[in-house]
C-alpha cells in the first residue's frame, strides 16, 4: 500500500470558505484512500460544516487556529504579526514535516511570502514560480511563472523551464515535454531585454526540450507542455484563457437555450459537449504549485469551490509519489 500523504489545507482562506473548502476536503478523503487532510482554521465554524458529511474520520483532522489572513493585509507584516492564522499554521505543518503539503485559496502574497520565509527555498534555486496546469487543445500546459515573481531575470526563467519539464514528466507523464517561452513572436530576435537574453540560454541548455518562442494565439494550440515567462505576462495569459474561456461557454449555452429549435439540437449534443466544456475548465486541473520550496505549497483561486480545492489536494499525492523536491535537487541544484 502506497504512504500516507499528508495535507494541510487552509480552511479559512478563500472567498467561499469554509463552506466549499470543508466540501473539497472531504471529497478528496472520499475520493482517495492514500490522503489524510488536516483542515487548519477555527474549529467551531469547520465543525459545523463537517457535519453535512459522512467520511472517515481517521483521515480528516481539525487543527484550530483563532486568526485569518484576509487578502488585502500586507503579506509580510500578516505572516509576522498573525501567527496563529490558518495559512501560516499550515506553512509550518510542512516545515516541521507534520505534513508533506499545502493547499490554499487564501492571500496570494501571504503564500508567496510563507513559502519562501517559513518553508523555505531548496538551496541552489533562484526564485519558486507559481505553476499552474491551463487546458489546451491538445490536453493540458504548464504556465511558470504565474503571479510570484514579476522581475525575473534569464537565469531564473532557465529554472524555471527546467523545474517545469521535471514535473511535466514526472507528475503528468508528458515525455521529454517541449519548452516554449512566450513571446510577441516565433522569431529569435523578437521580445523585450529578458527574453532576448532568455533565448540563447534555452537553447543551450541540454536538460529541456526547448522549441524556441510562443505566441499568445498559439499557447490554447498546445503548441508547448512547458511555457516560460516571468510572471507579468504569466498572468496576463492566465487571465486571458480563464476569461475567454468562461465567456465562451457562457455564449454557448445562451446560444443553445435561443429557440426551441437549438434546444432541440442542444439535447442531442450536451453528453458530448459537457465532456468538452469540462476539459476547458481550469477547476479540473487543481492549484498552482510553488516550485522549488522545501516542501509543497498549491496556490488555488480565491473564488475557489469544491472542485478545485478537492483536485489540488489530489494532485498533491502524485507530487509525493514522484518525489518532485528530490529530483530538482538532483537535476537542477549545482
Amino acid at each position: 500500500m502506497s504512504e500516507m500523504v499528508n495535507v494541510a489545507v487552509d480552511g479559512m482562506g478563500g472567498d467561499n470558505a469554509p463552506a466549499e473548502t470543508v466540501k473539497g476536503a472531504v471529497n478528496a478523503v472520499v475520493a482517495d484512500q492514500r490522503v489524510k487532510v488536516f483542515l487548519v482554521g477555527k474549529e467551531p465554524v469547520i465543525k459545523e460544516e463537517l457535519k453535512k458529511y459522512t467520511y472517515d474520520r481517521a483521515r480528516l483532522e481539525i487543527v484550530h487556529t483563532e486568526e485569518v489572513i484576509e487578502t488585502g493585509e500586507p503579506p509580510v507584516m500578516a505572516i509576522r504579526q498573525k501567527k496563529d492564522s490558518s495559512i501560516v499554521k499550515c506553512m509550518y505543518m510542512v516545515k516541521d514535516g507534520q505534513c508533506d503539503a499545502l493547499v490554499s485559496a487564501g492571500s496570494t502574497g501571504a503564500i508567496l511570502v510563507g513559502g519562501q520565509v517559513i518553508v523555505g527555498r531548496i538551496k541552489g534555486i533562484e526564485r519558486p514560480p507559481l505553476a499552474p496546469l491551463i487546458p489546451n487543445m491538445n490536453g493540458i500546459s504548464l504556465l511558470l511563472d504565474c503571479g510570484a515573481n514579476v522581475d525575473a531575470k534569464p537565469s531564473q526563467l532557465v529554472q524555471f523551464a527546467r523545474m517545469g519539464s521535471i514535473y511535466m514528466e514526472s507528475v503528468i507523464g508528458v515525455k521529454n515535454p517541449k519548452v516554449g517561452l512566450v513571446n510577441i513572436g516565433v522569431e529569435e530576435e523578437k521580445g523585450n531585454a529578458l527574453t532576448k537574453e532568455t533565448y540563447p540560454m534555452l537553447q543551450k541548455c541540454p536538460e529541456i526540450n526547448f522549441i524556441g518562442n510562443v505566441e499568445a494565439r498559439d499557447i490554447p494550440m498546445g503548441v508547448a507542455d512547458v511555457l516560460v515567462c516571468e510572471a507579468f505576462a504569466g498572468n496576463i495569459v492566465l487571465k486571458m484563457l480563464e476569461g475567454v474561456s468562461d465567456a465562451l461557454i457562457h455564449k454557448i449555452k445562451e446560444g443553445m437555450m435561443s429557440s426551441f429549435k437549438s434546444k432541440l439540437g442542444a439535447l442531442m449534443v450536451k453528453p458530448a459537449l459537457k465532456k468538452t466544456l469540462k476539459s476547458f475548465s481550469t477547476e479540473e486541473y487543481g492549484g498552482a504549485p510553488l516550485l522549488g520550496l522545501n516542501g509543497l505549497v498549491v496556490k488555488t483561486h480565491g473564488s475557489s469551490k469544491a472542485i478545485e480545492i478537492q483536485n489540488s489536494i489530489l494532485q498533491c499525492i502524485a507530487f509525493k509519489e514522484q518525489n518532485i523536491n528530490q529530483k530538482i535537487k538532483e537535476q537542477i541544484v549545482p
